[in-house]
């Protein structure tokens, strides 16, 4: 099962209701934060959340309203008494950026360990993203910036009954299900010996400060949930879209409409937009979005047959 919170949902400057962007998700003991905006630490809070257990952190780019929370972050980190590494990734200049923001945050309990993204659409190493496979994009942003997809793999169903007519000992059973292969005397076990097809698994996009390219609908292609800046409302802030290379609620909702994600959440709006609701009746008709609200949550589940494979937790409403 992967759990997620959208903890903040704001561009460029916080509001009263709204704090700057972040995403967090959890896995198998393991937390990965997505952006670090102000406020980020106050809102995962709020959610009853802890910061500890996060492994990993992933910057879309350096703009404030997306890392001015990371000083605080690792503080918060620190103070907790931390040891465990942590690993941050991002465009390149993340060591100059990072190192800058630590000149208030100097001695820290534990080490950190920065990963530059040079390349187009890189797929991080498993043993780095771990319970995640991590697969990042370059998008049009005014600076070097990157989209992400993450997704949970789900292996095939375990064939006992293989297993028994290729006389495998049952104490080898877990290892290859684990995908690991085994040489015993002359003998060697392999996991597709007793593993059907990989299942599907559960998949999360996320994509702020761009204009809309090719590369966003690809990658969100039949995502479970697919999270996309909706900056402006209206189409007469069409040009300020152009010139600062953000996206409308309307061009997102086209990405969106071709890619065919299960879900689509706007974040990142424009502190001008104070209620970005009122456009739903218009956006539904390119794409069913939902216009989300710091503190959202959902629960992505590996799918069964007949379920959809997924909770929504409005926290206004407990719904």
């Amino acid at each position: 099962m992967l759990d997620l919170c959208l903890l903040g949902t704001g561009g460029m400057m916080p509001l009263p209701n709204r704090w700057l962007t972040s995403l967090m998700l959890r896995c198998s003991g393991s937390s990965l934060l997505l952006d670090c905006g102000e406020g980020t630490q106050i809102a995962m809070r709020e959610k009853g959340w802890s910061p500890n257990p996060i492994d990993l952190i992933l910057f879309t780019h350096y703009h404030a309203d997306h890392i001015s929370g990371l000083p605080g972050m690792l503080l918060s980190m620190g103070n907790a008494e931390r040891k465990k590494e942590l690993h941050i990734i991002g465009p390149k200049g993340l060591r100059r950026v990072v190192d800058g923001l630590r000149v208030i945050a100097p001695e820290l309990p534990f080490p950190i360990l920065l990963h530059e993204l040079t390349e187009e659409r890189p797929r991080l190493p498993e043993e780095l993203t771990a319970p995640f496979q991590v697969q990042a994009f370059r998008v049009n942003h005014g600076i070097s910036c990157y989209g992400y997809r993450i997704s949970i793999p789900r292996l095939g169903k375990f064939d006992a009954e293989r297993a028994r007519a290729e006389g495998i000992p049952l104490c080898y059973w877990n290892r290859l299900q684990h995908g690991e292969e085994i040489r015993d005397k002359d003998r060697i076990y392999r996991p597709d010996m007793v593993m059907g097809k990989e299942r599907r698994g559960i998949s999360v996009v996320y994509c702020t400060d761009t204009r809309p390219v090719p590369i966003i609908a690809e990658m969100a292609k039949d995502a479970d949930l697919f999270i996309c800046e909706g900056m402006y409302g209206t189409e007469d802030k069409t040009d300020n879209a152009r010139r600062y290379k953000h996206m409308t609620m309307r061009e997102a909702a086209m990405l969106a409409a071709e890619a065919g994600p299960r879900e689509l959440w706007f974040t990142h709006y424009s502190p001008s937009e104070l209620r970005p609701e009122q456009y739903r009746d218009e956006i539904r008709k390119i794409f069913p979005a939902k216009f989300a609200r710091d503190g959202w949550s959902r629960d992505l589940n590996f799918e069964e047959e007949g379920e959809d494979g997924g909770e929504e937790r409005d926290p206004d409403t407990g719904d």
